[in-house]
Formats: structure tokens, sequence, C-alpha cells
């Protein structure tokens, strides 16, 4: 196996990683619109359980997303610069989307403010919400195939990426990832919110089930090659698994199931691209990982040092989440410490 296809297995990899880990992410920010109950303050309180659940490991997850799209730059500059600069729209709405998110995340308790955390907890449910969906609809895209031209530039408007087949695809990551979230909160905290998480994870995996089932078929029958029926396979597999397993409360299995499915889905994108790193609706025009690589002097080098360095990291986020393993309950969460302000109203 020559440099070129190990980077683009890595960078599928990567790629599994973010999604799995910055899946069930998403999932609970955009679960803070749905599940907290009760008076202002219950709610309140509840939504501040919600997001401590994440709180030690959603920015280690998205490191994943910085390292995929470096190893892409680095080891598949043409593919970088013709995905980047093709859905700059969609990619520049995600980042902006992402960095929002960031905001709300550090800044939500700075204020003990009843309209400040109204505020952050919008930006943190928009800055999930919109990633889930387009993720979905960039990588649909690379599955079905993009217009480039023969200098490998995409020439296509903004709504030639958002066709059926894609937009679907959103529709799949976005209920996948609140799926993966609802089963994640319902392993993560007890009392009442474990019992709505388990519920609603219930009612979420039949819906994610059958989206899944309609766009993998699709990508399968109009865009894939034979071995890739086993991804499907598997994918199916867990998402019925992730059915059961809700409605019996094992959230360790349901959401064990629910990882394997997002892998199985990552198997069936990468597979059906393969051997291109960017199909073009014309195949005489697709970025390759040959095409589309870098020397083989750069892929050496970057193998050493991700060989090195990949079990470190890997180590240290597991370490992570072992050490905040344990479940929450709203007797963890202490009363807001933020600072206040006054209000100045004018008088006439």
């Amino acid at each position: 196996m020559d440099l070129p296809v190990i980077w683009f297995l890595l960078v599928a990899v990567l790629w599994t990683g973010y999604l799995v880990l910055e899946g069930f992410d998403f999932g609970v920010g955009m679960l803070l619109a749905v599940l907290p109950r009760g008076d202002r303050a219950r709610r309140e309180k509840e939504r501040r359980l919600l997001i401590n659940t994440v709180g030690p490991v959603w920015d280690g997850n998205e490191v994943w997303l910085l390292t995929a799209g470096g190893a892409t730059f680095a080891a598949f500059p043409e593919w970088y610069a013709t995905l980047f600069s093709g859905f700059y729209l969609p990619l520049f709405l995600i980042l902006l989307a992402l960095i929002v998110r960031v905001v709300a995340f550090e800044w939500r308790g700075k204020i003990d403010d009843d309209r400040w955390r109204a505020w952050a907890d919008r930006a943190l449910m928009v800055g999930s919400f919109v990633p889930s969906l387009l993720w979905g609809v960039a990588f649909a895209n690379l599955v079905r195939g993009v217009e480039l031209d023969a200098d490998h530039q995409y020439v296509g408007g903004l709504l030639a990426l958002l066709s059926p087949f894609a937009l679907l695809g959103g529709l799949v990551t976005l209920s996948l990832f609140l799926t993966h979230g609802a089963v994640f909160l319902a392993m993560k905290v007890d009392g009442e919110m474990r019992g709505r998480a388990a519920t609603f994870a219930a009612r979420s995996s039949v819906v994610t089930l059958a989206l899944a089932g309609v766009w993998a078929v699709w990508a399968q029958v109009a865009y894939s090659v034979a071995w890739t029926w086993a991804a499907v396979l598997v994918a199916a597999a867990s998402l019925a698994v992730v059915v059961v397993a809700t409605r019996a409360r094992r959230e360790g299995v349901a959401f064990t199931a629910s990882a394997v499915a997002i892998v199985a889905a990552v198997v069936l994108i990468f597979g059906s691209m393969f051997p291109a790193v960017m199909p073009a609706l014309d195949p005489a025009h697709s970025l390759t990982v040959a095409n589309a690589s870098s020397t083989d002097y750069t892929l050496t080098v970057m193998t050493w040092v991700a060989g090195i360095l990949t079990p470190v990291v890997l180590l240290y986020q597991g370490w992570t989440y072992w050490v905040f393993r344990k479940r929450l309950t709203l007797e963890h969460i202490p009363e807001s410490t933020g600072l206040t302000f006054a209000r100045v109203t004018a008088r006439s």
C-alpha cells in the first residue's frame, strides 16, 4: 500500500474520530431546547447539567476536525484547495457556527443574567444545528460527485450542492447526532433527566434508522461499489440495536452501537469516493489519491510524525474521558457565580 492511499485512510480515520466524538456534543447542544423542564430556575439548572456533561471534553473533540483539515492540507493540497474553494459558503457557515458555539460555551457562565444565558443557549443550539446539517450535505456531495472542470476547479454554484440526495444526507447527520447526543446524555446523567433523554433517544432512533436507511441504500445503489454493502449492513444493524437498546434502557450498548453506525457511515462515504478524493460528475476530471497528493518525502515525514504523536494524543484524550466518567445529577450543579451588572434606565 503506497503512502497516498495510507493517508487517504488516515484522513478517513480522523473524520471518524471527529464525527463520533463531536457528534454527541452537537446532539447535546441541540437538546438544550428540548429536554429541560419546569420553572425558569429549574430549566436553567438542567441546561447547566447538560452543558456540564460535555464541558470537560468538547474542545478536545474539536481537535479531531483541526487535525483532519491539517492532514488534508498537507497530504492532499489540491483536494484541500478545491474543496475549500468550491464549498466555500457551506464551510464558512460551519466555521462561523463553531466559533459562535465556542464563545457560548466559554462565556455563558461569566455573567449571572437570564438574558445573557438565553443568548448563549441560542448560540449553542444554532452552533450545534448548523454543522450537524451541513456536514451531511458536504459529505453527500463528495459521494455523489461535483462539477469540476479539467483544471480540477469547482464550477457549480451553491444550488448545485443542494440536491435532494445532499439535503437528505444533511437530515441523516442531523438526526444521527441528535440520537447520539440523547444516548450520551442518558449514559451521563441520572434522575429525571436520564429518563427524558432515554425517551427522546428511543423515539429519535426510529426516525434516524428510517432516514439513514433510505440515504445509505440510495448512495450504495447510485454511487458506490459492491464491497461497501458491508458498511450499509453494519450501519443498519447498529441503528437497529440503538432502537432496541434505548427501549431497554441499555445506554452503554446504545451508545456503542450509535458510534459503530457513524464509523460504518464514514466507511461508506470514503469507500464510495475511492480512488477519488473529490469525485467529479465527469470522472475524467476527478481528483484522486494519485493526482492530488503531496510528494513522497512530505508524506514520509508526516507518517513518522503521526506515528509518534498520535498515540500520545489518544492516551491523553482517553485519560480525560476516564477522569470524567461518572454520572452527573442536579445536585452536582452549584448556584450561578457569574458577574452581575446594573442596568441603567433612562428617566424622562
